[in-house]
């Protein structure tokens, strides 16, 4: 994929380019905005761009070729996803012993290497940053520049303040990307030694467009749902898994509706019984709670007089009844609430009981 094809954001991608051609490349680059916007994509892009054996120019600035030796090796890094699963199973393949001292990495080239969150706690640890340390001032083996890819700015403290003794004194050849949500996340006396690129959110037209050419097993009133659901971050969309999501929104409303109303309640206990332990059940109530937190957005978009800006668009009439029924301070009392569930559930209560406590006790008073 050219820089061409990558989505939205054209100036910064433009000054990014730039700065390769003046070779005036900061040594640490953080890359800001919402999951899925393509700040990995980029970071690997840029990346290739720097090693591209060919190195050809578009609009008169630097790209990449896709096809080299260096291009095709990091290009294998761009299932970070599937390369963090080999990862994790070849530690599990360890010894019990050997497990406890290695670090998870993910390393297609020998002068690129991604960072990933560390399990179970999924952050940076403070190993993994003094490996960055020990291999950084070693000169490429292959390519002209060495560069490191932090995948997650979720630092344990000890990693993010030894992170900082490269940020200080950084070898000229090398590159640092960090990656991050929200750049506020990061050590401020590390975003004052990085340079902070931001990627905003593409309108939801854009997103629709390019559903329409890459899903076209999508009908218009889907790829214009999925388009509001994943906040103008194309790479989200792309991924959105709309079954699960129709599935966990049905679980939603009628949570919602039972925690309204008040007397019946059996729909929601069969519900809620369904969201049993394990892992599996894990991921299924992580699903009911974004969810959850997305219908109490809607509602008080509704609430606030702005329908324009409501997700849910395909469930408008059901949302205003709703929104008609509660008040401010019961979508209030609601987020509040699901904070009540997440906390529960890292104490490992029950879940089913967790949601039953969570639509009885909003349970308008008789």
């Amino acid at each position: 994929m050219p820089f061409s094809d990558f989505a939205g954001n054209p100036e910064t991608i433009h000054r990014l380019r730039e700065m390769l051609s003046r070779n005036r490349f900061p040594h640490a680059v953080i890359l800001s905005g919402a999951r899925g916007s393509g700040k990995y994509t980029l970071a690997l892009m840029l990346a290739r761009t720097m090693n591209c054996l060919e190195q050809p120019v578009t609009d008169g600035l630097p790209d990449f070729c896709g096809h080299c030796s260096n291009c095709t090796r990091i290009a294998q890094s761009g299932d970070l996803d599937a390369r963090f699963a080999e990862a994790v199973e070849a530690r599990e393949n360890l010894r019990d012993a050997d497990k406890k001292e290695t670090r998870l990495f993910v390393q297609t080239h020998p002068d690129l290497l991604i960072i990933p969150p560390d399990p179970p706690q999924l952050m940076i640890k403070v190993d993994q940053v003094r490996h960055v340390i020990e291999t950084i001032y070693y000169r490429p083996a292959e390519a002209r520049e060495r560069v490191y890819v932090f995948a997650s700015s979720a630092f344990m403290k000890e990693a993010a303040n030894s992170l900082l003794k490269v940020l200080e004194e950084p070898p000229e050849f090398a590159t640092i990307f960090l990656l991050a949500e929200n750049a506020g996340e990061l050590l401020p006396t590390i975003r004052s030694r990085s340079m902070t690129f931001n990627l905003s959110a593409l309108p939801a037209p854009e997103i629709e467009s390019r559903l329409a050419e890459l899903r076209p097993d999508w009908n218009a009133r889907q790829r214009a749902l999925v388009a509001r659901l994943s906040e103008g971050a194309v790479g989200r969309a792309l991924s959105f898994d709309l079954e699960s999501y129709i599935a966990a929104r049905s679980h939603a409303l009628i949570t919602l509706k039972s925690a309204l109303g008040s007397g019946d309640h059996t729909e929601l206990f069969k519900i809620t019984e369904s969201y049993r332990s394990g892992a599996e059940g894990r991921a299924k109530i992580d699903n009911l709670l974004r969810t959850l937190y997305s219908l109490l957005e809607d509602l008080m978009f509704l609430q606030s007089a702005a329908p324009q800006l409501v997700r849910n668009t395909d469930v408008l009439g059901e949302l205003k009844k709703m929104s008609e029924a509660a008040d401010f301070a019961w979508v209030q009392r609601a987020a509040e609430g699901l904070g009540e569930v997440e906390r529960g559930l890292r104490r490992n209560l029950l879940r089913s009981l967790s949601l039953d406590a969570f639509a009885t006790a909003l349970e308008p008073a008789s």
